[in-house]
């Protein structure tokens, strides 16, 4: 276990865009009294960091640096044996997260990271999961965009529901927003490896236990026109309605039989058309070394949006959850969701974990999990919405 370690916040990736933009969270909204540390394989990266938070908070002049390459497992274990909750946002995390969590599986302590990867979280799972149930170690992965809106967006929308009835949740997402390069990154590895993919998550599936009665499964949506969402509506195969099931398959809050479908909702209809186009291409070009290699070329580590677009961006997630013959509209929303919003839900996480009072966890376990409504509170705070419509 981790406790009466001497850092309560050890954040890798902090030279990269969005952990910059989480260290300059922490420099500013980490209370008094949290020790916490930035790590990374380049000292010289890691002193400029300290710089520019110190110009947010003379306090961090004097910001602990940990120099560690997250490929390097020996000196993983010094740092991460030095931290009681370990935050990383070095992706693509199938290249590059694997000996991180292994460690923290190992050595009792709480990891978080932002994958929207399916495949690396599910190979985690078979890997490592059992280690950190053994250790106590909550392994806590997509804790950004990927997956905390959904994921504590329809835990929101069940609790306003009647407990121990059939429940189905119905979430439509919309948002005005750009991508990292880790994030575009991730999503061609991921369109590289479908079947990759579909055989870890079927070994995955095999792995689970699910003998405890209750019936917790994916609506099979199709695109439409939803009032509920006044927009067209397209099925999103992302990481985020898996977030929400294995949530409910968790918590028995989500009733004896409850089922998800997850949307994206776009207003106009030829724009609709036209993600479904694009993704069809990239999907298409992954398959191909030469093609693949071009496609990663066009953004290199690093690279993000511009503070003026960013201050620009928004997102909505709508639930429409029924169930016990109630049915109720929720909302969650904020500002720009792939790094402000991001960044502010992955630090809170971290001193949600380091700090509050949560329910006993271990191993691999969602935010919903791990941290639910104390998450939620942390976040109203912090400027998000979580609100019944109607």
């Amino acid at each position: 276990m981790s406790v009466g370690r001497e850092f309560d916040v050890v954040l890798f990736g902090a030279t990269g865009f969005t952990g910059g933009l989480t260290a300059e969270y922490l420099a500013a909204h980490a209370p008094n009294g949290c020790r916490w540390a930035i790590a990374g394989r380049s000292r010289e990266k890691l002193v400029a960091v300290r710089e520019r938070l110190a110009e947010i908070n003379p306090s961090c002049a004097d910001l602990e640096l940990l120099v560690a390459d997250v490929t390097d497992r020996e000196a993983l274990r010094a740092v991460v044996s030095r931290g009681r909750v370990v935050v990383t946002t070095v992706g693509p995390y199938l290249r590059y997260g694997e000996p991180l969590v292994a460690v923290c599986a190992e050595t009792g302590t709480d990891y978080l990271d932002l994958t929207g990867e399916p495949e690396f979280v599910d190979r985690m799972y078979l890997d490592h999961h059992d280690a950190a149930v053994a250790s106590g170690a909550r392994i806590v992965h997509s804790a950004g965009f990927d997956s905390i809106p959904y994921d504590l967006g329809v835990l929101f929308t069940v609790e306003q529901l009647p407990e121990g009835v059939p429940v189905d949740v119905q979430g439509y997402v919309s948002a005005s927003a750009t991508f990292s390069a880790g994030t575009y990154h991730s999503a061609i590895t991921a369109f590289s490896r479908l079947r990759e993919m579909a055989a870890v998550a079927k070994r995955r599936r095999q792995a689970e236990d699910h003998s405890d009665g209750r019936a917790v499964r994916g609506a099979k949506g199709r695109p439409r026109f939803e009032k509920a969402a006044d927009a067209w509506v397209l099925p999103a195969p992302t990481i985020d309605p898996l977030v929400v099931l294995r949530s409910a398959r968790a918590l028995e809050r989500y009733g004896p039989s409850f089922s998800y479908g997850h949307y994206i909702a776009i207003k106009k209809l030829p724009v609709a058309v036209g993600i479904v186009g694009a993704v069809g291409v990239a999907v298409a070009l992954a398959q191909l070394a030469p093609t693949r290699k071009w496609m990663l070329s066009r953004m290199t580590s690093g690279d993000g949006p511009t503070r003026e677009r960013r201050d620009k961006a928004w997102f909505r997630a709508r639930f429409v959850g029924t169930g016990g013959g109630r049915r109720v509209v929720t909302e969650v929303s904020g500002g720009d969701p792939g790094y402000g919003e991001t960044a502010k839900m992955l630090a809170e996480s971290a001193l949600c974990l380091a700090f509050d009072n949560l329910p006993k966890s271990c191993g691999q376990v969602t935010t919903a999990v791990a941290m639910g409504d104390k998450l939620i509170d942390r976040l109203v705070r912090a400027g998000l919405t979580f609100r019944v419509v109607e």
